[in-house]
């Protein structure tokens, strides 16, 4: 019974009968195909080269299926056993198109590396449970073939996305990725921590009682950072600014302007005042210089403007804050 409980739905590999090792090759280079045009597909419209030249990974896929299929119809005939390789214990698996959707260039390209490496580990352990000579070295040449995909892959490359269209990709790549991450998170970066300076140092110099000062911090961090989150998600879908998805750009400045309350708002959690403020007032230093270094590397600000701007921004309003507070 207890047996039966712990049990894999799964069959082992060392199971596997050559007649399947050979249906469950052939079902992958199929799907491997699929996902290589699934691929294609999602990139074209930014990426044409990068398509073509999955396309073409795609057909190398579809031609060592063909000489599965091959082998196979010589020595078991037509009928190709209905196994998969989510039936094999321990065998690769890959996700369904719709949990790999928006995939960045570059995951793209890193997972096709993956796919390649997977399959070649899968052939060799396949040659070596094989006795025909045939079939032993179809899968053995289909091992080689896996493992100079690479080269294959590099060829292509070269053919379809020579290094000005890779950058221009890998440019076009980081243009959205600040668009649609680095700009709203920064921007709830900057709201988060710049604007709840004043709320929470004017709590904590006017009530000298941390916990107090604590639970205002927290209200105003959270309550910003879904204004903001809503905000940036409601006032553009995307569609015409080209800035992305408003949900991912709703939750990364809602996300960011909350992180940025929170940080100078937590160290009220220490019971003693001056420790709790003077502790709260070296994170915000390190926030503002935080927020000019993201504005320098992925807004192109210089440097030495952005950090003028947010650290007098910031200290003006640390400032108001403890006045009001001191009032």
């Amino acid at each position: 019974m207890m047996l039966r409980l712990f049990r894999s739905s799964k069959r082992s590999f060392d199971s596997l009968t050559e007649q399947e090792i050979l249906a469950v090759a052939i079902a992958a280079e199929e799907d491997d195909a699929r996902i290589y045009l699934s691929y294609a597909d999602s990139v074209r419209a930014q990426f044409p080269a990068s398509a073509k030249l999955l396309e073409d990974m795609a057909e190398v896929e579809q031609t060592h299926r063909n000489s599965l299929i091959a082998i196979h119809r010589q020595r078991f005939g037509e009928r190709i056993p209905l196994i998969r390789r989510e039936h094999v214990s321990g065998f690769y698996e890959r996700k369904p198109d719709w949990l790999r959707k928006n995939l960045s260039i570059d995951s793209i390209r890193h997972e096709t590396e993956a796919m390649e490496e997977q399959a070649y580990r899968f052939y060799v352990e396949a040659a070596k449970r094989t006795s025909d000579a045939s079939t032993r070295q179809l899968l053995g040449d289909l091992a080689l073939a896996e493992q100079g995909h690479e080269d294959i892959a590099r060829m292509l490359t070269e053919k379809h996305v020579p290094e000005d269209v890779k950058s221009a990709e890998d440019e076009t790549a980081k243009r959205q990725f600040v668009l649609t991450y680095v700009q709203p998170g920064l921007a709830g970066l900057m709201d988060g921590s710049v604007s709840t300076l004043a709320p929470i140092f004017a709590a904590a110099f006017a009530t000298q009682d941390t916990w107090q000062t604590f639970l205002v911090g927290l209200s105003a961090s959270v309550g910003a950072g879904i204004s903001m989150g809503f905000t940036e998600a409601a006032h553009d879908d995307g569609k015409i600014s080209g800035r992305g998805s408003p949900i991912k750009r709703g939750l990364a400045c809602g996300i960011m302007t909350a992180l940025g309350g929170l940080g100078h708002a937590l160290p009220y959690l220490i019971p003693e005042f001056w420790t709790a403020t003077i502790t709260a007032a070296v994170i915000v230093f390190f926030e503002l210089w935080a927020i000019a270094f993201i504005q320098n590397k992925y807004m192109e600000t210089p440097f030495l403007r952005a950090a003028f701007q947010v650290v007098l921004g910031g200290g003006l309003v640390l400032a108001a804050g403890v006045l009001i507070g001191n009032g």
